[in-house]
């Protein structure tokens, strides 16, 4: 589009670019000025006026407006000088209170050496956790029982972190893979691998079977427990706890989906853990298959049936199965239940923690037999 010399003398095309947004400085019309005044000492004087009340003009060519932005930008330093001192030594001072506390609290979590806690428990001792191929290689061929689960390194490409997950899979023991950072935060060194261990030696249930099997023929009387789906080492320190107490004379564990047996298991079974046998089945639903099939009475514990265990007619030879708060008893051992059993419980509550529904049910047991 093109504009005629008519649009250029109203203001647009280049002229508009150049005055668009501004106000056009005002000129001395001399000419008009002289036909009004035609006395020359008049004109002169106007002239000599209008210069002199030049500075007053707030126009763009008064030069005004950055004579008071110089003016602002000279005092704004010392305007605001004293706040940003203030501010400054504020905010460092409290980073460098926090680099020392994070300093001390990393010296103190380093309780072993290349060890730190392997759970969030804030006044627990460290889970032990053991790096490195060779030492995590020996523990699966010496004590595979006594370790909990094996972390390997996410994407590794390592080819003997590869034969190693298949020996940690061979001895039924759980394998999960993780980012670096998180092996680096159990042990350093660990080159790719991380074993997670428990507080003692788990049983073999192959080597504690038998014992169970005669116990059926022989007549004599036993309580097995079976804890599943807790996460809460409080939680299953006080299942073991309550079993040694209520005569169970063996605890079943899944061999993952669990916490691992780590300190604060031990202090919550005050002493408890050393005293009873906790056996750990590389199959735990065949374990209770076989049990079942020898003619024990398979029980569980859990909120969502009809059947009431005050009062329920047990037999003498029992398996009782609990479950997490929140999961539940697992389907694989809810449908060999014999019976589902339900503590009397307000509507208004949610659940039963763990270990107390096992010790209601595991206590309503002994009661009953001891009476008998």
């Amino acid at each position: 589009m093109s504009f005629s010399n008519d649009d250029s003398r109203r203001g647009f095309g280049n002229d508009r670019k150049r005055h668009f947004g501004r106000t056009a400085r005002p000129t001395f019309d001399e000419a008009r000025f002289n036909r009004e005044h035609p006395d020359e000492e008049s004109v002169n004087r106007a002239k000599r006026n209008f210069n002199e009340r030049a500075p007053e003009r707030r126009g763009i060519g008064s030069q005004a407006h950055l004579r008071r932005d110089r003016d602002d930008f000279k005092n704004r330093p010392s305007r605001f000088a004293s706040e940003r001192r203030d501010f400054g030594e504020r905010n460092f001072g409290e980073r460098r209170d926090f680099s020392a506390e994070r300093t001390a609290f990393d010296e103190r979590r380093a309780t072993q050496d290349n060890i730190v806690p392997a759970v969030g428990d804030a006044d627990a001792a460290p889970q032990v956790a053991v790096g490195g191929i060779k030492e995590v290689e020996e523990l699966l061929n010496k004590t595979p029982l006594q370790v909990h689960r094996v972390l390997f390194m996410h994407k590794s490409g390592n080819p003997k972190l590869y034969e190693l997950q298949k020996l940690a899979k061979r001895a039924h023991v759980h394998v999960q893979q993780v980012d670096s950072k998180i092996l680096d935060s159990y042990a350093r060194p660990n080159h790719g691998v991380v074993a997670l261990m428990n507080e003692k030696e788990l049983l073999n249930w192959m080597d504690v079977r038998e014992e169970f099997f005669k116990a059926r023929d022989t007549g004599e009387k036993k309580l097995i427990a079976v804890a599943t789906n807790i996460e809460d080492p409080r939680n299953l320190g006080a299942c073991i706890r309550s079993s040694l107490a209520l005569g169970v004379d063996i605890l079943l564990l899944p061999a993952k989906g669990m916490c691992g047996i780590t300190p604060s298991v031990a202090r919550t079974s005050a002493g408890a853990l050393e005293k009873l046998r906790i056996c750990r089945p590389d199959n735990l639903e065949g374990a209770i298959g076989e049990l079942k099939m020898a003619g024990y009475q398979i029980l569980g514990l859990d909120a969502d049936t009809e059947t009431n265990l005050a009062g329920f007619d047990f037999a003498d030879h029992v398996v009782l199965a609990v479950g997490g708060e929140d999961v539940g008893l697992p389907p694989f051992i809810k449908k060999q239940c014999d019976a589902v059993l339900r503590i009397p419980m307000k509507p208004e509550a949610h659940s039963y923690n763990a270990s107390v529904a096992l010790s209601l049910g595991l206590y309503e047991y002994a009661r009953l037999r001891i009476k008998a």
